[in-house]
C-alpha cells in the first residue's frame, strides 16, 4: 500500500483553542500546490484520513477536487499528540484492502508516524504542508520519498 503523511498547511497562530486554529491563505496555496505535485503518483482508489482538527479538515477541503473518488474520513487519532502506533496498526489492518492512503495530520504525530511505520527511521521534520511517501509491505514500511513546498 502506497501511504502518503502530509502534515496541514501554515495555521494563524490565534484562535479560542488549538483545534480551532484555520489556515492562512500562503496554507491552503502551498498545501495545493503540494497536493498537484502528488496527484500524477496516486491513481486508483484513495482513502483519505484526515484529523478533526479545522486547519487539517481546510487542507483536505483546499486539495479534494483533485482527489474526486477519493474515500474520506475524520479519523480522531490524528491530532498533535495522538498516538502514533495506534494509527500505524490501524494502516496495518486496512492495508490488505487499501491501495493508496494519505493522511493529513499534525506535528509531532506525523513524525512519529513515519517512524512507526518504518523501523530504523528517525522522525522526520515536517514543514507545513510537507509529505513522505511510504511503500507499506506486511505491515513494515519503506521510506520512499519527502517532499516539501517552495518556501
Amino acid at each position: 500500500m502506497k501511504v502518503v503523511v502530509m502534515r496541514h498547511g501554515d495555521a494563524v497562530f490565534g484562535a479560542d483553542s488549538d483545534a480551532n486554529r484555520a489556515l492562512t491563505e500562503m496554507g491552503r496555496q502551498q498545501s495545493r500546490a503540494m497536493a498537484l505535485w502528488l496527484q500524477p503518483q496516486l491513481s486508483g482508489a484513495l482513502r483519505v484520513l484526515v484529523s478533526p482538527y479545522l486547519r487539517a479538515q481546510q487542507t483536505w477541503q483546499t486539495i479534494a477536487d483533485l482527489f474526486p473518488h477519493a474515500q474520506v474520513e475524520t479519523v480522531d487519532e490524528l491530532v498533535p499528540h495522538g498516538h502514533a502506533a495506534s494509527v500505524a496498526d490501524f494502516l496495518c489492518a486496512i492495508e490488505p484492502e487499501s491501495e493508496q492512503c494519505l493522511i493529513i495530520s499534525h506535528l509531532p504525530l506525523v513524525g512519529y508516524l513515519v517512524a512507526s511505520l518504518c523501523p530504523g527511521v528517525n522522525p522526520p521534520m515536517f514543514v507545513t504542508s510537507a509529505m513522505v511517501g511510504i511503500t507499506l509491505t506486511a505491515g513494515r514500511g519503506q521510506l520512499e520519498w519527502q517532499q516539501a513546498p517552495q518556501r
